[in-house]
């Protein structure tokens, strides 16, 4: 019987290894919130401003708001493997208040993006029945509510986990598995709603049933796809030596797992709207099957599931950290193409018109999350040192 894996020391993260990458995302950081300004400030270029930051503020919504999923997971079932890439996670969700933050100029820009913001009663019919929920009082309440359930659930979450670092006690396992058990249906409303408020609120007149389990998908998909790559950037500069081949092989196992979960609710929820050829549900494949949109749509397609799908069946790939962070790396970028489809025909509803915001808001809001993320790796232990499951993780075999 092979000897028990040693317990690992406590490893913070030194600032100085991320130095270059702290200079660059400050450097990005501060040409995209100049840029941003500008397309605020300038009266014939404040719609795309606010479209490109609703899509760059979703964007990492959805990575941010996937880490706090696979977090709930690994508490609610008592999960052992993740244990010790759990902080990355705990660090990611962390970054939700800082997130709901950037939402601001989306609610300050809400006449440019929502089209019922602004209609007077009597105006549509249809928005009159709807009047109950899509009204402004309402729905500031329902963005509040999504801020402190997900922000208080995800902090609530960390700090129990880093307390557990100093103290130790076995009690604060089971405080965050019933915080998880609780956060588990608060989580699944909070994203369905969201989702429902941010961007099927583009089009009030269209609507899906399976809208929120659509941008679950890609949020869990995506974000165990950025899991991978922290990992793996971090293991290249001398840490988490303790995570191994098998771990990265159920990595890619999960993202193997949520490619096919995001093609199957992707094609369901296109199947049955096609079948039924309802003039209220058709609406959003028609706008985004003309032009240079139906290429776009096409490229998703393919690159989302047809790309990495025969990849990740490979456990070779899985097993093999260069090649699973490129496969990981085509899922991030994927899920920004994802939500650039969903957001930016309402504003470009004649084909494909990329806009220099579109990279400004990115920059703005990534370069912001990235130095607080590198921050917050500092401040404490990049592993769950006295988790009680943590000798089964660094022992894992799969």
């Amino acid at each position: 019987m092979s000897e028990p894996a040693p317990a690992p020391q406590p490893e913070m993260f030194d600032m100085k290894h991320g130095a270059g990458v702290l200079l660059l995302l400050t450097g990005t950081g501060f040409v995209g919130i100049l840029g941003c300004i500008l397309g605020a400030a300038m009266h014939g270029t404040r719609a795309q401003f606010a479209f490109s930051w609703l899509f760059a503020f979703m964007y990492f919504f959805t990575l941010c708001a996937g880490s706090l999923f696979w977090i709930l997971v690994h508490h609610a079932t008592d999960a052992a493997w993740s244990v010790v890439v759990r902080r990355v996670l705990e660090n990611l969700a962390g970054l939700l208040p800082a997130v709901f933050l950037c939402l601001i100029p989306v609610l300050l820009c809400a006449h440019f993006l929502f089209h019922w913001w602004d209609l007077a009663p009597g105006a549509d019919p249809l928005l009159d029945e709807k009047r109950a929920y899509l009204n402004h009082t309402f729905f500031l309440i329902r963005t509040l509510l999504y801020f402190f359930i997900l922000s208080g659930v995800a902090l609530s979450l960390k700090n129990l986990s880093t307390r557990q670092d100093a103290h130790g006690s076995t009690w604060n396992s089971i405080r965050m598995r019933k915080v998880a058990v609780a956060g588990v249906p608060l989580f699944a409303m909070s994203l369905t709603f969201a989702s429902f408020d941010w961007l099927m609120g583009l089009d009030y007149h269209w609507f899906s049933t399976m809208w929120g389990v659509y941008i679950f998908a890609g949020a869990a998909g995506s974000s165990m796809s950025m899991l991978v790559l922290i990992v793996t950037g971090l293991r290249a500069k001398g840490y988490l030596s303790y995570v191994t081949m098998e771990h990265y092989h159920i990595m890619g196992k999960l993202m193997l797992a949520f490619c096919v979960f995001w093609a199957y609710i992707g094609f369901s929820q296109y199947m049955l709207i096609w079948y039924a050829d309802m003039p209220e549900e058709i609406s959003y494949f028609i706008r985004r099957n003309i032009a240079s949109w139906n290429t776009m749509s096409i490229f998703l397609v393919v690159g989302r599931f047809f790309i990495p799908f025969p990849l990740l069946l490979l456990q070779g790939i899985k097993k093999v950290p260069k090649y699973l962070c490129m496969v990981a790396a085509w899922i991030v970028f994927m899920q920004a193409v994802d939500i650039y489809i969903i957001v930016m025909p309402m504003l470009h509803r004649k084909g494909f018109r990329p806009h220099i915001l579109d990279l400004c808001a990115l920059a703005a809001i990534g370069s912001v999350l990235g130095i607080l993320f590198l921050k917050a790796l500092s401040k404490n232990s990049l592993y769950p040192l006295r988790d009680p499951r943590l000798a089964e993780s660094l022992a894992l075999t799969n």
